[in-house]
């Protein structure tokens, strides 16, 4: 088998142009004797590990960890409160896409200020081509929208922040 089929060429290319346009820094894949390994130049690139969650389910893909980006510290000038405390938070139960509407070009599921009830789909997750509808957990109001359509989430992602009533 050649590794430099046309074919091949072909899914090096989109793979380069994935990678580019989620921002994602350094890249490695191994498959049987075929090793690749893409570092790009990006201001605050991704790190491995946002590429693993970007393709969570993709196919065949065996994604090589490299050093994380280092988290910065907090300023010690930030105020010990934070303003949203005591909401609600409405999770990802799965790591997938991020859709706040059925279909593009759609009105969204929910948005800030709408009442929400326990069981009422809020957003998709598309996980491996399957479009998984993501239920409130509690009924309140939506205060806040976390994540943005078409974003890579985890498991436990906070999506929404809701004010219980």
């Amino acid at each position: 088998m050649n590794p430099l089929s046309p074919d091949n060429t072909e899914d090096l290319k989109q793979l380069i142009e994935f990678l580019k346009e989620n921002q994602v820094g350094e890249f490695e894949l191994e498959r049987g004797d075929v090793r690749i390994r893409l570092k790009f130049t990006q201001p605050e690139g991704g790190s491995a590990q946002d590429l693993a969650r970007l393709l969570a389910g993709a196919r065949e893909a065996a994604v090589v960890p490299v050093a994380a980006a280092a988290a910065p510290a907090k300023s010690a000038t930030e105020p010990a409160a934070d303003p949203e405390a005591g909401l609600h938070l409405v999770k990802s139960p799965i790591v997938g896409t991020y859709y706040g509407s059925p279909s593009p070009g759609a009105s969204p599921f929910v948005a800030p200020g709408d009442h929400v009830d326990k069981g009422q789909v809020v957003c998709i997750v598309e996980a491996m081509k399957l479009m998984n509808e993501i239920e409130s957990d509690a009924a309140g109001v939506i205060v806040k929208c976390l994540v943005t359509n078409g974003q890579p989430i985890e498991f436990g992602q906070p999506l929404f922040s809701v004010r219980l009533g």
